[in-house]
């Protein structure tokens, strides 16, 4: 994986670059799909390369392991000849699906022991461990093995999980590069700064990822129920401390405001499921703010969804007929929801690229956290 710095904001932090890989290049900044079980829920891969213009979509670790398995992805020949997705793919490496089964699993220094939410089955995921199992799956990009602590979190136990993400990283470091990658293509390790949101333990996380210089960064455990302020305080310290000529992916991140704030303090890479999962319940992402369409306001809008839009959905259905889908339960209602928000999210940074390379991105920011936060 190569990263180019193309253009910087004058006025913030922002950045324009782009990464390459063996499946293809990655303009930034960029907005990731989140497709947890192989598929970016609801949407066909043509309309994801198509219509939403999605350059890399995630891949999760944990659902994948457990469905449908890593012999039948091995067989397949990767993730990507599994699902159809010729372009670059990001794995996550199960620690966040770990935090999340806090009922159901055990942390020690040799790794994680969870029950399967599907059948209850036990499995331990290792540092080592996620590492083969990303190999498996095939991700261009792929991520070590952390633990992401909850919020709000005591210092003291905050402070043990960094030490042990950072031994943890060393053991992912040495499985990564003594293994090979399976299916001829290249793939390259993303390690993962944690420190919950104590200053002193962010700034020794990012000098410890930093130190193994690898080829991208993470900043891992925001977005987890803390404040805002406190989520761009922790990012703007731990960028500037990661190295300009890497990339670096706040992960789970998050609203279009939250996206555009974290551009402006020098993140490259976003991914979240806000989008998708916001779409079945009903809820748009658009250029003036936020639809609720279950709200009675549209039932007799027929205007389209977003008139000004290059997408083929926005154009052809109006707010009328897609509150009526949502309110049916009709699947068709779930499928343009996430067509919309999905390339909208990543409309919103692309415009942002443009933005930063012609010298504009900090005023326009300015004017689009307000209007992108209207309740509409």
């Amino acid at each position: 994986m190569k990263f180019k710095l193309e253009a910087k904001d004058q006025h913030s932090q922002a950045r324009a670059g782009e990464i390459t890989t063996d499946h293809g290049n990655i303009k930034t900044p960029i907005f990731m799909p989140v497709g947890t079980a192989g598929t970016v829920k609801a949407v066909h891969q043509r309309e994801l390369r198509d219509d939403i213009k999605a350059q890399i979509i995630l891949g999760n670790t944990y659902h994948l392991y457990l469905r449908p398995g890593l012999e039948t992805l091995e067989k397949a020949g990767g993730l990507h000849k599994f699902n159809g997705w010729e372009r670059p793919i990001l794995t996550d490496s199960g620690g966040y699906q770990v935090y999340s089964l806090s009922d159901v699993r055990k942390i020690k220094e040799e790794g994680v022991t969870f029950r399967s939410h599907i059948d209850g089955s036990k499995h331990l995921f290792t540092p080592e461990a996620a590492m083969d199992i990303q190999r498996v799956i095939g991700g261009d990009i792929i991520m070590a093995f952390d633990e992401c602590t909850p919020y709000p979190c005591d210092y003291n136990y905050a402070k043990r999980s960094i030490e042990m993400t950072h031994r943890w990283l060393k053991r992912c470091c040495d499985r990564f590069d003594s293994t090979e990658p399976k299916y001829g293509y290249s793939q390259t390790l993303f390690p993962i700064v944690q420190g919950s949101v104590y200053k002193d333990l962010r700034v020794r996380s990012a000098e410890a990822i930093a130190s193994f210089e690898r080829e991208g960064n993470a900043i891992g455990g925001l977005s987890v129920g803390e404040p805002a302020e406190e989520m761009y305080a922790m990012t703007e310290l731990v960028c500037n401390i990661l190295p300009q000529e890497k990339p670096r992916y706040l992960m789970g991140v998050g609203t279009p405001v939250n996206i555009l704030e974290n551009i402006a303090l020098g993140v490259d890479m976003f991914d979240c499921v806000m989008p998708t999962r916001n779409a079945r319940n009903g809820m748009l992402f658009t250029k003036n703010g936020i639809i609720n369409m279950r709200n009675e306001k549209w039932k007799n809008d027929f205007s389209p969804i977003e008139a000004d839009s290059d997408l083929f959905a926005d154009q052809v259905y109006t707010k009328a007929y897609l509150r009526h889908l949502i309110s049916s339960k009709e699947i068709l209602g779930a499928q343009i929801a996430t067509l919309h928000n999905l390339h909208f999210y990543i409309w919103l940074v692309g415009e942002a690229r443009e933005k930063i390379i012609s010298g504009e991105f900090y005023d326009w920011k300015k004017k689009m956290v307000v209007q992108l936060a209207q309740r509409l």
